[in-house]
């Protein structure tokens, strides 16, 4: 069975839902998750600058990540496991400013999202996963930045019972001394 690319535009400008090319046989399958050729022969424009990979237990959540500058436009697989993926609109001039779309990313369904810049990114890992992110800019710790995962204002109803209920998440430090949205928009308006 062959699987051709495909993509599908969200509310959220620019966040893309993709099906990546897919061809499966008695051995099992080729995944093709990137291709310039054809995502610029789609409308999209996305070159790479770094490619990197998160391995997670259940129950992490890391959340909601951006660069305050340089920010990383970044196509997102979850390529082996279960991840609850959002996305959070920071863009102060965009139609679905602070609105947020979650996205059920599969390793077995190759499926993945394209993130674009100015947009919080985070996932809530609903069984142990390899992330992959192809990111159009490179990392900057000094430009690091997030929002807490359960900022009220944003108020993203996270499937913890998914989990084992909010007892169970895993947080690192850095996660649990992000920002409020308040604080995000006092500090720098959106982006």
């Amino acid at each position: 069975m062959i699987q051709k690319f495909e993509f599908h535009e969200t509310k959220i400008p620019g966040l893309i839902e993709v099906t990546p090319f897919n061809a499966e046989d008695i051995r099992g399958c080729f995944t093709k998750d990137y291709s310039k050729e054809v995502f610029e022969a789609n409308g999209i424009r996305h070159s790479l600058a770094e490619v990197f990979y998160t391995t997670s237990h259940t129950g992490v959540i890391r959340a909601l990540h951006f660069q305050r500058e340089k920010q990383q436009p970044k196509l997102v697989r979850c390529i082996w496991g279960h991840v609850w993926d959002v996305v959070v609109d920071l863009r102060k001039d965009s139609p679905a400013f602070r609105e947020w779309l979650a996205f059920d990313l599969v390793g077995e369904q190759h499926n993945e999202i394209l993130v674009p810049a100015g947009c919080a990114h985070g996932y809530l890992v609903l069984e142990p996963s390899i992330v992959s992110y192809k990111c159009g800019e490179k990392f900057y710790g000094e430009y690091d930045d997030g929002i807490l995962w359960n900022d009220p204002d944003i108020n993203i109803p996270w499937p913890l019972e998914r989990v084992g209920g909010r007892e169970k998440i895993i947080l690192a430090e850095k996660d649990e001394k992000l920002q409020s949205f308040q604080a995000f928009m006092t500090a720098y308006g959106g982006f």
